[in-house]
């Protein structure tokens, strides 16, 4: 069972500078899920396709699955030979009697653990005594139950609970976009940081297969940290840092993720692929303008957190993504944690995140995006004095590719 100690400890860091904040980025809050299903079909399969996925990913999970469907129409009612589970934790399939089932489950919770999984409901509650799932509200939780069951849930619940399609798409729209952050960082290795660099613009971190940029948070120039410190921390430490409240942590987080996706050898069409989203321009919101934007996308709505004449402030993003036919996204907006808000308010419609700081990595597209458009750098050494000078995202191209990659088409 996820703790509040250990929610926090997700994104715990060495601290590395004076004056800089050290609130860390809670474990993002997740209500109870219920997948609704048929009484005559089970879901089983799909939780456990979703679960096996996260722990690939890196994520804790605890609980089970059923394996065996015998005797069992998934209201709690005829399940007596229903002894046959997939431990999630093991990745083991075990027998456990239905005596011992409560115990069991009363084990996996007191794993430190991401999600709890806990498969055909109805038929936990007719196995024991009591709903006696403890931490509730609290607790990544994601279950099934039949849909003439569903009172039971209500009664559980008392309705603060998500009801789910069974489908993997609603799934990872219940697990939420903020998890992008901690997937990212999940995925990196503890290879060794063979540069970082700071200039007034744009932050460089160089690992051993790649180097990553961010652009700098321009309201915290004043407050950067000794880049001999952090030198010393793997690129998974640093990788980290990307779930901090403070911006600047945030930022040298994502240039370390950077470093480790955007692969020196990653193969990637030309260009960062916002001429993609032409078609049905005049609907396209644009959020963080990129040069040429006009050129390419005659009629987008373009929204700035310093608006010009024609643009629209951050405040209109609600009601402009409403309606849009597709939305291209500033990387930046990974940085100020704008991104999650985003992808949830677009979702379903294709969005584009472009820029220099964009992970290039596939974990991104079960969280929306449809396109990836970033930058890959040839000459890390060029790149830095250049940095150091003070270069903007205008002057990279001598120093790499800008590439796009496009979210496989669903089968």
């Amino acid at each position: 069972m996820q703790t509040a100690t250990s929610a926090l400890a997700y994104f715990e860091a060495p601290a590395f500078a004076d004056g800089l904040s050290e609130m860390n980025t809670p474990a993002p809050r997740i209500r109870p899920g219920v997948v609704v299903h048929h009484s005559a079909a089970t879901v089983d399969n799909l939780l456990e396709q979703f679960a096996v996925t996260l722990k690939a990913r890196g994520f804790s999970v605890v609980g089970y699955t059923q394996r065996s469907a015998r005797g069992c129409n998934g209201s709690g009612h005829g399940c007596e030979n229903n002894r046959e589970y997939f431990d999630l934790a093991t990745n083991r399939t075990i027998s456990v009697e239905r005596t011992a089932a409560r115990s069991y489950l009363q084990q996996a919770m007191r794993r430190k653990a991401d999600l709890l999984v806990v498969s055909r409901f109805a038929g936990y509650l007719a196995d024991n005594d009591a709903p006696a799932i403890a931490g509730k509200d609290s607790l990544p939780l994601l279950t099934s139950i039949a849909g003439q069951c569903i009172q039971k849930w209500f009664d559980y619940a008392h309705y603060q609970g998500s009801m789910l399609t069974p489908d993997l798409k609603a799934l990872w729209t219940w697990w939420g976009t903020e998890q992008l952050y901690r997937d990212l960082a999940l995925g990196v290795p503890a290879d060794e940081v063979h540069r970082i660099v700071c200039g007034n613009r744009w932050i460089m971190v160089e690992g051993p297969h790649g180097t990553g940029l961010t652009n700098l948070p321009c309201s915290l120039k004043a407050m950067l940290p000794k880049l001999p410190d952090l030198a010393k921390q793997s690129l998974a430490e640093l990788a980290l840092l990307a779930g901090s409240w403070d911006p600047l942590k945030t930022a040298i987080g994502l240039a370390a993720i950077n470093a480790h996706y955007n692969r020196y050898d990653l193969e990637g069409l030309s260009g960062n692929g916002a001429k993609t989203f032409r078609t049905g321009s005049k609907s396209v919101v644009v959020i963080g303008a990129f040069p040429g934007v006009k050129n390419i996308l005659p009629g987008a709505s373009v929204i700035e957190a310093d608006p010009r004449p024609g643009e629209y402030p951050t405040v209109a993003m609600d009601a402009l993504l409403a309606g849009c036919s597709g939305a291209i996204v500033s990387a930046s907006t990974l940085i100020n944690r704008s991104l999650p808000r985003i992808l949830t308010l677009a979702q379903g419609r294709p969005l584009g995140i472009i820029g220099p700081a964009t992970p290039m990595s596939a974990r991104l597209w079960d969280y929306g995006p449809t396109l990836l458009g970033g930058f890959i750098v040839r000459s890390p050494s060029a790149l830095a004095q250049a940095i150091r000078a003070g270069a903007g995202a205008k002057d990279f191209a001598e120093f790499g590719r800008y590439v796009h990659l496009s979210a496989p088409r669903s089968s």
